[in-house]
């Protein structure tokens, strides 16, 4: 299943090996590619690890034992404003989630599962009559257990952190990174990890 579509195609870097040629050289003033500077490799394995994504800032940090240890540039959902509330609604979500999948052959080169609709969009969706008792009930014991909640209501579901580039908002609500970023991420979180999404 793919996810977060980039519109209007996802053919132009649906691969694995897809790399932005920005992320490999960088051009002086006599229009001459240069090597991009290579950052320090992260030490791991993080102690602690932590993803806060900060909406308005386009901006997801990456701690380690309460410390920030690398700071990414983000692109968003169409939509990027509000929080998420239901299926197609192109918004990134906000609020308190873990990381319940990883997902390397996802077909924006890397992939994290986000466990988004979390226990309070359940009781959401409960209250605004968008979802069943059973549904509520099945997204609530999923986040208890840490597991993959349902993916398939009316509040939406299959949110990601992933690669595919971070230079607009482009996803269907997704969080999207250039790829040897969301490489390097990839690498550095197990699952569940806890993922803040702010507005």
């Amino acid at each position: 299943m793919l996810q977060c579509s980039r519109l209007p195609s996802t053919s132009e870097c649906g691969s694995r090996n897809c790399r932005s040629p920005e992320l490999t050289s960088a051009t002086n003033r006599n229009g001459n590619a240069q090597p991009t500077p290579q950052r320090a490799s992260l030490k791991l394995p993080l102690k602690n690890p932590l993803i806060v994504v900060t909406k308005s800032k386009r901006r997801l940090q990456l701690y380690s034992d309460g410390a920030v240890v690398r700071t990414y540039k983000i692109g968003l959902g169409l939509n990027p404003v509000p929080d998420k509330i239901r299926r197609g609604d192109h918004a990134t979500p906000e609020g308190e989630f873990y990381v319940f999948t990883k997902n390397d052959k996802s077909a924006f080169y890397l992939s994290l599962g986000i466990s988004y609709p979390n226990i309070e969009d359940a009781e959401r969706g409960l209250r605004e009559k968008m979802i069943s008792r059973a549904e509520h009930d099945a997204i609530v014991r999923a986040n208890k257990r840490k597991a993959t909640p349902p993916q398939n209501t009316a509040l939406g579901g299959d949110i990601y952190i992933h690669g595919n580039g971070s230079s607009n908002d482009w996803t269907w609500g997704c969080v999207a990174l250039e790829n040897e970023e969301v490489k390097e991420l990839f690498a550095a979180v197990p699952v569940g990890t806890p993922v803040t999404i702010k507005p």
